[in-house]
């Protein structure tokens, strides 16, 4: 298959889909009291899809895999931020464990991107 766009990236529509997730669960009690932390995670959990857009927007592998090892290290911010939530009592354990898995699954899938490109022969605006 060949990506013509970012939103046709399979790693880009879970990233959206895990920024949605942290949005909602930060907007409940007492989370979204906490605003600095609360705007902090939102912030990171973001900045997964964005940068995954804005490099695969430059055309090129080489720049593609800078902004895709930003990516993996927002995914991996927001992983961290998941464990601080749940120690302040923000999530339970339950939305503990689906913050990990999806930030877990996302950031290996990045890497494994990552990975091609760097192999790849196939340069350019559009991927396979």
């Amino acid at each position: 298959m060949i990506y013509k766009t970012f939103e046709d990236l399979p790693i880009w529509q879970k990233a959206r889909e895990l920024a949605k997730f942290v949005f909602e669960l930060s907007s409940e009690e007492p989370f979204h009291k906490d605003f600095r932390f609360r705007d902090q995670i939102r912030a990171s959990s973001g900045s997964v899809s964005d940068n995954i857009a804005e490099g695969f927007e430059r055309s090129g592998n080489k720049e593609f895999v800078q902004f895709l090892y930003i990516a993996k290290g927002s995914c991996g911010e927001t992983r961290s931020q998941s464990y601080r939530a749940f120690d302040l009592k923000y999530i339970d354990q339950e939305t503990l464990d689906s913050l990990i898995q999806k930030t877990t699954e996302l950031s290996s899938e990045i890497a494994g991107l990552i990975n091609y490109l760097k192999n790849s022969t196939f340069k350019g605006a559009k991927y396979k």
